[in-house]
């Protein structure tokens, strides 16, 4: 994990924080097997990744890693830094889209104390 943001990560995060999108919650920094996204929204499985200039570079990896994620039962999202930063508005509405399109989480795992069931790994999630 790295400590310290890049500044459309941080202009980002201002617009994620605190529910202020659809309500829905995002971690910054978040986990998923051995990596680590940008934000991420476990409830509703959605990875808002951003990428720099180094990133162009990097499609293999970028393309494995999303693959790794979407077996997860993540959708996963990659906006350019300079998106961010010169168009955060569209960059929202983009977010607000694909969440408003997304499948109803399973009512089951929103029951407290529920367990989930992965569909392709079983096991607890």
């Amino acid at each position: 994990m790295r400590r310290n943001a890049t500044e459309a990560e941080r202009k980002l995060w201002g617009a994620l924080r605190a529910r202020q999108i659809r309500g829905v919650r995002f971690n910054r920094q978040f986990p998923v097997g051995q990596y680590i996204c940008d934000f991420a929204s476990r409830e509703k499985r959605l990875v808002i990744d951003l990428d720099g200039g180094q990133h162009s570079a990097a499609v293999e990896y970028d393309a494995r890693r999303t693959r790794f994620l979407e077996s997860e039962g993540y959708k996963v999202l990659r906006f350019w830094n300079n998106e961010v930063m010169d168009n955060l508005e569209g960059v929202v509405a983009r977010i607000e889209e694909t969440l408003d399109n997304m499948p109803s989480p399973d009512p089951s795992r929103e029951r407290e104390g529920s367990l989930w069931v992965h569909p392709l790994r079983g096991g607890r999630s």
